[in-house]
């Protein structure tokens, strides 16, 4: 791809411009369009026409289905049915925000229906009584996307619907990057005042992980898990995972292999295991997909678990990719229930990725109990576009893991900082002696992604938030004159390891900013993009003072040259975020 034509994509992906985007002929340029008379040679049925219901499999093609389905449901009644509507393609191509509502043809259940995890946000801690924090990494960028779609239907969303880190964590930071994949990490610190409270600071911790050259990556054996029930029938779920999947289709190399599971009121393979050479076939089973009935979404994952650890290859990348709204709804469909069952799957070496779509009934922590239990990552795609930016753009990132369960660990000098909070990462929080236990599950990191975290810090000699203890530990802290504010370490293990590898760094004098504007670029970006999610969740601890406006000057003096607008968007977010009231209100 040229550097235009690269830039021209991403800079539609913020919607700054009307581009329309390419019809699914033009995006498979490798191996022909799926054809009613193709698909047929091959065993599947020709789409059906109206309703967005395509057509089902016929019989059994070769490296087709291999096992039996249940008879494919009616369509939901005609009530339901779409009004006509643009395709989801031309409805994506809008600015970011239009202050319009949902378009018309995208049935919504009753917002209440959503289902988001109930966090509470992370307290303010004394470094004299508790100087440790631990908490594994968290790459999803589910939150981002979906705070997105509420605020293009020109809502607020639900507080318990931000998740501060997924937000900062959805954008590059241009960190510096790793050189070696034996050591796939290079840190990054940056200390600077508070924007929000003139009291304290931030300390910023980014991690670059390595970029994985194609030469490099290992084969991808991979099953596509969707979910076709009937709550997936609207253009914004079922046909616009379709089309995602058909990106990823386009990535494939010869060396890959994909099947397909299917589960509705039953669970059924699809297709067989297909190498990367049959993209027309993989095609032709994605459009045979409609959706009907209930959801029987532990069933589905049961058999695209078997059906990866059948077709298990130590050297490839073995990861069950899924595909849903998280409305389980028959067989197992208990949270907690689904916890053990994809943390048990975890052992055999299987990665998951969660894909979430579709508003009203969206089940948020359906999703992230089976991404942070099932060794995966989560992301939510609300349009085609954000699609191209998982599946094309961050390919390498979201399919190659250069380390899993990596751990952050940070422990706070007490002669220099009183006090701290770390902003985000409420369902990521771990034990102190789980830092050294191999045994603890946490995050995985894809090739070239990175990682960012933030503490709010409040020096010695500022006004504290608490009271220190009559009777608490006396003993004599570090002394200041080292310059250290904190001792950061990382734990982590390179794919396929069960051994935890170490690095650490001290964070002092050297990473300490005077002011916000002498800061670097991507610290004030973090700031700004972190000062927003806050904003969202109405923190309590942001200054009154500090409003929708100085999050808005913040994000837009640090946008840089931003060629893809992914800046641009976050700012225009920002502006309607503003004009829009809290939920409840």
């Amino acid at each position: 791809m040229s550097v235009l034509s690269r830039n021209t994509s991403m800079i539609a992906l913020a919607g700054l411009i009307a581009v329309p985007s390419a019809p699914m002929a033009q995006v498979r340029v490798r191996d022909g369009e799926p054809t009613p008379a193709a698909c047929a040679a091959l065993g599947f049925a020709p789409a059906q026409t109206g309703g967005g219901y395509p057509g089902s499999p016929r019989g059994r093609p070769a490296g087709g289905p291999i096992y039996s389905m249940a008879p494919p449901p009616a369509p939901p009644p005609a009530l339901m049915q779409p009004l006509p509507v643009p395709s989801v393609e031309k409805r994506i191509a809008a600015p970011a925000f239009t202050g319009a509502r949902i378009a018309p043809g995208y049935y919504t259940p009753r917002a209440e229906t959503e289902r988001y995890p109930n966090a509470v946000a992370n307290p303010i801690k004394r470094v004299a009584e508790e100087p440790v924090s631990t908490f594994s990494v968290d790459v999803d960028t589910a939150a981002y996307a979906n705070v997105r779609r509420f605020l293009n239907d020109g809502r607020r969303p639900p507080a318990d619907a931000v998740r501060v880190e997924e937000l900062v964590n959805y954008f590059d930071y241009g960190y510096a990057k790793p050189k070696d994949r034996a050591t796939p990490f290079q840190a990054f610190v940056a200390v600077t005042p508070s924007p929000w409270s003139s009291q304290r600071q931030i300390v910023q911790i980014g991690l670059q992980g390595y970029d994985l050259p194609q030469a490099g990556q290992p084969p991808l054996n991979l099953v596509f898990l969707v979910d076709t029930s009937g709550s997936m029938w609207s253009e914004d779920r079922l046909p616009l995972a379709t089309k995602a999947l058909n990106l990823l289709v386009d990535q494939l190399r010869p060396q890959d292999r994909v099947a397909i599971v299917a589960y509705a009121g039953s669970a059924g393979a699809v297709l067989a295991p297909t190498d990367g050479r049959s993209k027309l076939k993989v095609r032709c089973a994605l459009q045979s997909l409609r959706a009907g009935g209930s959801t029987a979404g532990g069933q589905g994952l049961t058999l695209a678990y078997d059906l990866a650890r059948q077709n298990f290859d130590p050297k490839a990348v073995n990861r069950v990719i899924l595909l849903t709204d998280g409305d389980f709804n028959v067989g197992v469909a208990d949270p907690a229930k689904l916890k053990d069952v994809v943390a048990d799957k975890r052992k055999d070496g299987v990665y998951l990725s969660v894909y979430g779509f579709g508003r009203g009934n969206y089940n948020d922590v359906m999703m992230q109990t089976l991404a942070q239990n099932g060794n995966g990552t989560a992301a939510y795609i609300d349009t085609l576009n954000e699609a191209r930016k998982l599946f094309r753009e961050d390919f390498a990132s979201s399919l190659f893991p250069i380390a899993d369960d990596v751990k952050i660990q940070v422990e706070f000098n007490p002669a220099t900082v009183s006090e701290y909070r770390l902003i985000g990462y409420e369902t990521r929080m771990l034990e102190r002696e789980d830092f050294n236990n191999d045994q603890v599950d946490a995050g995985e990191v894809g090739s070239n992604a990175s990682v960012t975290a933030l503490y709010e810090i409040t020096p010695v000699g500022a006004r504290p938030s608490s009271d220190p203890l009559r009777y608490g530990n006396r003993k004599a802290p570090a002394p200041a004159s080292t310059g250290e504010l904190a001792y950061l370490k990382v734990r982590y293990k390179l794919p396929g390891q069960s051994t935890s590898k170490l690095m650490e760094r001290p964070i002092g004098a050297r990473d300490v900013y005077p002011t916000v504007q002498a800061a670097p670029e991507a610290a004030r970006w973090a700031l700004a993009v972190a000062a927003f999610g806050q904003m969202l969740k109405a923190d309590t601890r942001i200054d009154p003072s500090f409003g929708w406006s100085q999050v808005g000057d913040l994000a837009q003096g640090a946008r840089g040259e931003d060629p893809f607008g992914l800046r641009a968007e976050f700012v225009q977010l920002v502006r309607a975020a503003g004009e829009t009231r809290p939920q409840g209100d």
